[in-house]
């Protein structure tokens, strides 16, 4: 039986309890300077140049973004709201909302009546409904359809399973409905003249479970490492899953991203050994124990079924009947998110953070290049993976992940991309998680939502994580957000710039490092910045995945929050909140962009219904007057 805490913990916490490193990293000589408000503001943040944030007077500690209340600028069309920490979800006063869709709503007709507060969803329809935990999504337009694709991350299950006291299943029917729930929902939405709705059993509607076939493109394709007994050719894989971030790609297609992966394997029997799996979190006891009922998931019996997982996966929402492709050579990791950019010579590249503390964050750029109506075969097949390295003077490189750079082959770089990322010398980072990309110029923001292990404990490799210019703060618990500009403005250049555009924090409890850099007051403070899009006006929108107990450290923070900041005056609003215990996953916008779409992700209470179990869901965000976001 599986241990009943296991899929209680945090993905971070099931790593470290099947892992559990020794304190490393030697700190003592150098955590007066990270916490000391002098040192934070005359060392890695005193930008003397005109950065949008650090040069404009918001790091002064006389300037008047250390207000008490956040105000609203010209530019947010909203006015910002207070914290909350009942289990509801909050707009501003000029927005109105309503729950678009939740787990286990009816795709399809045939399963209305699949779920019920008391058995939840039953196992011959749980692969007809919305999943669980829904998370990155993306809208697209395919013949004046509106189609959302939407992750659905993992499950609950003692919620799932409410015949099994601690929620571990016990027969193969019940494993099927958890891989069932999960995976990524295709579904047609569209305004009935009431709000929008989703088209039940309209064409485009599809489920995509840990159970669908997809194929494995790009280098790995069909090598030894991916080749198992069931596909002893390597080139077929069954399911997606633990679907965190999402990205889309500029020709229409979906991104989903394979974050946790490691965690839905376990062994019955002698385990492989590797430097491989160690790295990556591989053995002992899953978190569902599907081992004990489908022998893929044993990697006593399939060594290497989990190296085709931790992928990329591309899927067609305009096909229902494409098959899904992992793309290998964007490398094997926790992906968060994809964000795709269009560089100065037509190639792509593409932004990608693997989320666990002190991991890298990576970019990809293709070797060929891209033009609208131009075929995109071989464009995330053919290409060079590199990782970053930021340095102190606020300059930073992407080093090439190559046979030469590495020592490793071609094949162990994409299979093993953290090994190769230690080699290289990368920069540790506190868990790189959500890149965006400014539409109106070059520049990308990624989150760093926090690290309790900075300047404690080395990463799952040995690599140190002692504090640096971009992650400057021992056991970060608040996090950051770091901000490049590419070299040439060209997101192919090889070389780029730095700042940080926020420093999360608490200032009413702080008066160092800790309080955040000067566009956080205690009229917008928040922690564990996650989720990041930027709307078509250039605004960067924030989701927080963080501590909601109010307490502390996280006194005044309430709930989980949905901020907007103003990349050129460095202003940061909140505009939602979402129920306790919940996170605020995913944002997309509707093809007239009147109409914001975000993911509440394991609520507290029993949101929305009011009884019964908390239900994931997608919400419907609109300003009363009509305007559009961006």
């Amino acid at each position: 039986m599986v241990d009943k805490t296991l899929s209680d913990l945090s993905w971070d916490d099931f790593d470290e309890h099947r892992d559990p490193r020794p304190e490393g990293n030697q700190f003592d000589e150098v955590v007066d300077k990270a916490i000391s408000r002098r040192g934070f503001l005359g060392g890695a943040l005193a930008f003397g140049s005109g950065a949008a944030v650090f040069g404009t007077g918001l790091l002064s500690s006389t300037t008047a973004a250390k207000a008490t209340k956040a105000t609203a600028h010209a530019k947010f069309s909203f006015t910002p709201i207070d914290i909350a920490t009942d289990h509801a979800v909050h707009v501003p006063a000029e927005y109105d909302h309503k729950v678009l869709v939740r787990w286990g709503d009816a795709l399809w007709s045939e399963a209305k009546d699949a779920y019920s507060a008391e058995a939840g969803v039953s196992v011959d329809m749980s692969d007809k409904v919305f999943g669980e935990n829904t998370d990155g999504m993306e809208l697209f337009e395919v013949d004046g359809k509106q189609l959302i694709a939407v992750n659905s991350e993992y499950v609950n299950p003692k919620i799932n399973l409410p015949k099994e006291a601690d929620g571990s299943p016990r027969t193969a029917d019940e494993v099927k409905l958890l891989k069932n729930l999960q995976g990524v929902t295709v579904m047609e939405v569209a305004n009935s003249g009431d709000g929008y709705q989703v088209v039940v059993d309209s064409p485009y509607n599809r489920r995509i479970t840990h159970e669908t076939k997809m194929t494995l493109a790009g280098p790995l394709a069909g090598h030894a490492l991916v080749q198992t007994k069931a596909d002893p050719k390597g080139t077929t894989v069954k399911g997606t899953m633990n679907n965190c971030g999402s990205g889309k790609t500029l020709w229409g297609t979906y991104l989903t991203c394979e974050e946790n992966f490691n965690g839905y394997f376990g062994a019955t029997g002698a385990e492989p050994v590797g430097e491989g799996y160690k790295r990556y979190g591989i053995g002992g006891e899953g978190r569902y124990g599907y081992e004990k009922f489908d022998p893929r998931f044993d990697i006593s019996n399939e060594p290497n079924e989990p190296h085709r997982h931790g992928f990329i996966t591309e899927i067609d929402p305009s096909n229902p009947n494409s098959v899904p492709v992992k793309r290998t050579a964007l490398g094997r990791f926790k992906h968060e998110n994809a964000e795709m950019v269009h560089a100065l010579d037509g190639r792509i590249v593409v932004y990608l953070g693997d989320d666990e503390r002190g991991e890298y964050l990576y970019r990809y750029v293709s070797n060929g290049t891209y033009a609208p109506g131009r075929a995109t075969d071989g464009l995330l097949d053919d290409g060079v993976l590199f990782v970053a390295k930021f340095n102190e003077d606020q300059t930073g490189e992407w080093l090439a992940l190559t046979p030469e750079t590495t020592g490793m082959t071609a094949a162990d770089i994409l299979c093993f991309t953290r090994l190769a990322a230690s080699a290289v010398g990368a920069t540790t980072m506190d868990r790189p998680e959500w890149v965006a990309a400014n539409p109106l110029k070059a520049e990308a923001y990624c989150a760093l939502t926090n690290n309790k292990n900075r300047g404690v404990k080395p990463n799952a490799g040995g690599d140190d994580t002692s504090v640096n210019a971009v992650n400057p703060r021992e056991t970060n618990k608040y996090g950051q957000i770091v901000r490049w500009t590419p070299a040439g403005e060209n997101h192919a250049a090889d070389t780029f710039a730095w700042d940080l555009y926020v420093m999360a924090g608490n200032p009413t409890v702080y008066d160092n490092a800790y309080s955040g850099s000067d566009n956080v007051n205690a009229g917008n403070m928040f922690n564990s910045p996650d989720g990041m899009a930027f709307s078509s006006d250039g605004m960067l929108w924030i989701q927080t995945d963080g501590d909601y107990k109010n307490k502390g450290d996280f006194e005044g923070m309430g709930n989980n929050q949905m901020l907007v900041g103003d990349p050129e005056t460095g202003e940061i609003a909140r505009f939602m909140t979402v129920p306790n215990r919940a996170e605020v996953t995913g944002l997309c916008w509707s093809a007239d962009k009147s109409v914001a779409f975000v993911g509440v992700q394991h609520p507290g209470g029993s949101w929305p219904d009011g009884t019964g179990n908390p239900r994931s869901s997608v919400v419907a965000v609109w300003r009363k007057d009509g305007a559009t976001f961006g």
